[in-house]
């Protein structure tokens, strides 16, 4: 299934209401993988969705499905997180985390830092980030026997 990626406007609720969607799906199904239903997405409304600041692109089919979705934001000079990173459960293992990671990284080019964070124990998210160049820089525990996990992405030697 084609699709493409698109910067998503937070104040098209139309839009954002397919986000909260896809939002819940995924991170229900990362909540169960790490035991800790009380992650930040899943607590999301529409309207914090709307004023939370964040940069949405969104992987779109033809038929204007939304499949997947990846946010930004700028933390302190020089760094981007990588806040949010959702797919739509039946469509894991296409490709489509991956396209939306890319995207993101070409167009924050010139950031020296990218950070992204996940539950230790989301094998594939962490194997993701990896194979895109993210190392593990710190483990902490966020709530008890859940642990979170926390890459970077270091470009300033690499202008690639």
């Amino acid at each position: 299934m084609e699709g493409k990626i698109i910067p998503v406007s937070l104040q098209d609720t139309d839009l954002v209401l397919e986000i909260w969607r896809l939002q819940h799906l995924a991170y229900r199904l990362e909540a169960q993988w790490i035991g800790f239903n009380e992650i930040p997405p899943l607590l999301d409304t529409v309207e914090t969705i709307q004023g939370c600041g964040e940069s949405f692109f969104g992987y779109i089919t033809d038929d204007m499905e939304l499949l997947g979705a990846i946010a930004v934001e700028t933390e302190e000079e020089g760094t981007k997180t990588i806040s949010r990173m959702m797919v739509h459960p039946l469509h894991f293992r296409k490709g489509i985390a991956g396209q939306l990671i890319e995207h993101v990284l070409n167009l924050n080019r010139d950031v020296p830092r990218i950070i992204v964070s996940t539950g230790l124990k989301n094998i594939p998210a962490s194997n993701l980030y990896q194979k895109y160049g993210f190392k593990p820089v710190e483990t902490q525990e966020v709530a008890p026997g859940v642990e979170l996990t926390t890459f970077h992405l270091n470009r300033i030697n690499d202008r690639s």
